[in-house]
């Protein structure tokens, strides 16, 4: 270790070991998500409460526009607590790389500093610094029971790179490695045996930890948590969760994530993940869009269910139907195929998951993407987007549309779920016979209680079927929440003809 790489280290523990951290140190976002009770909603502060004046798209600041920060962001908060929301996911707000950049004001996942906030996340006017407004959104979330959870970049900026090259996993040449096709962002060097703990990247990562604690946050999403070897997980983990009981950890993994972001990346598995101590993973719902018989979804449940359960710890995964890194619903499907994606998110055995725009029904689909722009922030000159995705590269529009047809979906099932919390968190999934392939049909069942969800994944075509409820006594009181013509009921058996995305919903009790 030379001098100035020496002085660095000692730097970095003397900062690890002297941060003040804020109080109260615990949180319940942990049990809630263990049991399923989570309902988190995606946010890009820089969009979250943007105001485009003259509907263009792009944020002018020139014009008087402004983008969305942390202060404005708290007025939609009772929104979002309307809806059912008790926890939301922040995507990045650590600063972002502005060289060898993606869009006019730079990926919220090109990370360029461990230790500060986005200053575009900050609103100029207040008196308050940049770390305090950021504790004060989070603040505020708390006061409406809505916990906070804080995305964890994988990767570093060039604009990093620049400044301290030892992060990084370097080839031959002296040139950091690129991972995938991720243009903006190089991968960083990460020990995976003893050296790691006095690493100048892991004793950052600490850092990070610290400084998110400090300003209140409930928990971590781990971006990509696949590409960092299994021991620097444990670590910080466990390192986290002795500064604050029941700090959450989500892994960004899938089961359908078999092999690294580049040849020259780590790859742990979802498996080896949660034996680390993450609480929860993504699952593979993303590819529901490509499920076209109702087993594909059973098999993706009796997959992770089986898993799960072999850890002593409870783990859970989130409704990742759609994600910021996913085209947009009403997209690969329409409106019906989003309704669908709603009432599941309501009632499997898992954590609802939204991103900021979907149940406003916005198809992500901008006027400016990808063309040459007027100003940039980066060294990009252009507005780069990915089609039916989220913006995360420039200063851009609050999501949203002129419809509130999912809104009102979203309200339906989530009062659903409330109303039936015990048979959605703590019942039985149980899947029920039907002799059509196309219908998806399975019940919630705890105590005397039951919600029975059948669904017709055939979009565009009615379908017949005979579906046997496992739990329907001939005296059963029945209440039909969604749907209910032309349906016959006899015995235990529902019969009839399910229209293209027809959903039927209706609980049962019994004496």
């Amino acid at each position: 270790m030379n001098i100035k790489k020496f002085s660095i280290f000692f730097i970095l523990l003397y900062l690890l070991n002297n941060l003040v951290i804020a109080s109260p140190l615990n949180t319940d976002l942990q049990e809630l998500f263990q049991n399923n009770k989570a309902i988190i909603y995606a946010i890009n502060i820089r969009t979250f409460n943007a105001n485009d004046k003259n509907s263009n798209g792009i944020i002018d600041f020139d014009l008087g526009e402004t983008s969305g920060n942390f202060i404005n962001a708290v007025e939609r908060l009772d929104e979002l607590k309307k809806l059912g929301i008790n926890a939301i996911h922040l995507l990045p707000i650590t600063p972002v790389g502005k060289i060898k950049a993606l869009g006019t004001a730079g990926s919220l996942y090109s990370m360029a500093d461990f230790l500060s906030v986005n200053t575009q996340l900050v609103d100029s006017e207040s008196e308050l610094s940049p770390k305090n407004q950021a504790k004060y959104f989070v603040d505020e979330c708390h006061k409406r029971g809505i916990r906070v959870i804080v995305d964890l970049p994988s990767c570093g900026a060039y604009d990093l790179y620049i400044n301290r090259p030892d992060l990084f996993l370097l080839s031959e040449d002296s040139t950091p490695y690129i991972p995938a096709d991720w243009a903006d962002v190089r991968l960083f060097n990460v020990p995976d045996d003893e050296t790691l703990f006095k690493s100048d990247i892991f004793v950052l990562h600490k850092l990070f930890v610290n400084y998110m604690i400090s300003i209140g946050v409930d928990g971590i999403r781990a971006d990509v948590a696949t590409i960092k070897p299994y021991i620097f997980w444990k670590e910080l983990i466990s390192y986290a969760r002795s500064k604050k009981e029941g700090f959450l950890f989500l892994a960004e993994a899938s089961e359908n994530w078999t092999q690294p972001a580049s040849d020259k990346a780590y790859f742990t598995d979802y498996k080896k993940l949660l034996e680390a101590g993450f609480d929860g993973y993504y699952g593979n719902y993303f590819d529901f869009k490509n499920w076209s018989k109702s087993y594909d979804l059973y098999n993706a449940i009796e997959n992770q269910r089986k898993i799960l359960n072999k850890y002593p710890q409870k783990k859970s995964v989130i409704g990742s139907f759609e994600t910021h890194d996913v085209i947009s619903p009403l997209i690969s499907g329409g409106e019906n195929f989003s309704k669908i994606i709603i009432w599941l998110n309501a009632t499997l055995p898992l954590n609802p998951y939204y991103v900021d725009g979907f149940l406003q029904a916005d198809d992500y689909l901008y006027d400016y993407a990808n063309k040459k722009a007027n100003e940039t922030y980066t060294d990009d000159e252009y507005y780069y987007v990915h089609k039916g995705q989220i913006d995360i590269f420039n200063f851009s529009r609050k999501p949203g549309s002129d419809t509130d047809v999912l809104l009102k979906e979203h309200i339906s099932a989530i009062n659903l779920r409330n109303s039936f919390i015990d048979q959605i968190t703590k019942g039985k999934f149980i899947i029920l016979n039907s002799d059509n392939d196309n219908i998806i049909a399975f019940e919630r069942v705890y105590e005397k209680k039951s919600v029975v969800v059948i669904i017709n994944r055939n979009l565009a075509n009615s379908e017949n079927a005979k579906i046997k409820i496992k739990n329907l006594k001939k005296n059963s009181k029945i209440i039909f929440i969604k749907n209910d013509e032309n349906k016959i009921i006899t015995k235990s058996t529902m019969e009839g003809r399910f229209r293209g995305a027809e959903i039927v919903v209706f609980t049962i009790e019994n004496n």
